[in-house]
C-alpha cells in the first residue's frame, strides 16, 4: 500500500491516520503537501466537532522520510511547516494520539495539536541537530510555549529521545495511558469534547495561542448564539446541552 493520510468521521470526530508502516509511519513530501487541504476539508465539515491525528499501528510518526524529498533541506522543511501551520490553525479540538516514536517531523505535527495523549512506551525526540537543520522559528516557539525554554532546549541542542514520563512531567504530554487503554480513552475523552459548546471552544482556542484582539467578535457571537441560555437551561434541567453555535465555514 502507498504510503498516505487517511481519514475517517465517526460520532462527529474525524481522525486522520498516518500510514506508512514501512517507515515508522515517516512522512513523504506527498503526505506533508496532502496534509493542508485535507485538514481544509475536515475544518468545513458540519460534523466534524473534534479531531484525532495518529498513526498506524504501534507507531506515530518517525518524522520525514528524507527519501522522498528531492528538493533543497529549505523545501523539505517548508513543507513541513506548511502542514504544522494548518493543523496548529484547525479551529475545532485537536488531539494526537501517540504510540511509539513521536520524533522529528512527528513531534512537530502532534505539538501542533492541542492535546497529546500518549501510550507507555512512546518516545519522544526533536532531531534537527542530528541533520544540521535549523529548526524553524514558529515551530521552536511552539515547543517552548509546551515544555518552557529548559526542555526546549534539552530537546533540540541534543536530539535525544525522551520517554513517556519525562513528556508527561515536562508537558510535552497531557496524559500516558497504560498499554492497551489509549484508544479507549481517546474514544471517551473525544465524546466529551463533542458535548461541550465548540462556541467555548473555538474561543478558547484563539485566545490561548495569543490571538487576544477578537474579544469584541466573540463577545458578539456568544450574544447571539444562544449557547448560554441553552448550556444554563440544561444545568437547571440536569440534561445534557444541545449546543447550536459552529464554527462558520468558509466560502
Amino acid at each position: 500500500m502507498e504510503p498516505q493520510l487517511e481519514h475517517r468521521v465517526t460520532d462527529s470526530v474525524a481522525t486522520v491516520v498516518i500510514r506508512h508502516p514501512e517507515k515508522r509511519n515517516a512522512m513523504t513530501a506527498a503526505m506533508w503537501r496532502s496534509l493542508p487541504p485535507l485538514l481544509e476539508e475536515l475544518a468545513g465539515d458540519p460534523e466534524v466537532r473534534a479531531l484525532v491525528l495518529t498513526g498506524e499501528g504501534r507507531t506515530f510518526c518517525a518524522g520525514a522520510d528524507i527519501s522522498t524529498l528531492r528538493g533543497s533541506p529549505e523545501e523539505a522543511q517548508g513543507l513541513a511547516v506548511r502542514a504544522e501551520e494548518a493543523l496548529a490553525a484547525f479551529p475545532k479540538p485537536t488531539l494526537a494520539a501517540i504510540r511509539g516514536h513521536c520524533v522529528g517531523g512527528g513531534a512537530q505535527l502532534a505539538a501542533a495539536c492541542d492535546l497529546r495523549f500518549a501510550e507507555e512506551g512512546a518516545l519522544f525526540g526533536v532531531t534537527p541537530a542530528k541533520l544540521g537543520i535549523v529548526y524553524p522559528a514558529s515551530s521552536t516557539r511552539r515547543l517552548v510555549s509546551l515544555v518552557g525554554p529548559a526542555t526546549a532546549k534539552y530537546l533540540l541542542f541534543s536530539g535525544e529521545l525522551i520517554d513517556a514520563q519525562r513528556a508527561l512531567r515536562t508537558g510535552l504530554v497531557d496524559e500516558v495511558l497504560p498499554e492497551g487503554e489509549l484508544g479507549k480513552r481517546v474514544a471517551e475523552f473525544t465524546r466529551v469534547l463533542v458535548s461541550r459548546s465548540q462556541l467555548t471552544q473555538a474561543a478558547a482556542k484563539e485566545f490561548a495561542d495569543g490571538r487576544t484582539d477578537r474579544d469584541a467578535y466573540w463577545a458578539g457571537q456568544a450574544r447571539g448564539s444562544g449557547d448560554t441560555a441553552e448550556g444554563v437551561a440544561a444545568f437547571l434541567e440536569r440534561r445534557q446541552p444541545r449546543f447550536g453555535w459552529s464554527v462558520p465555514t468558509s466560502g
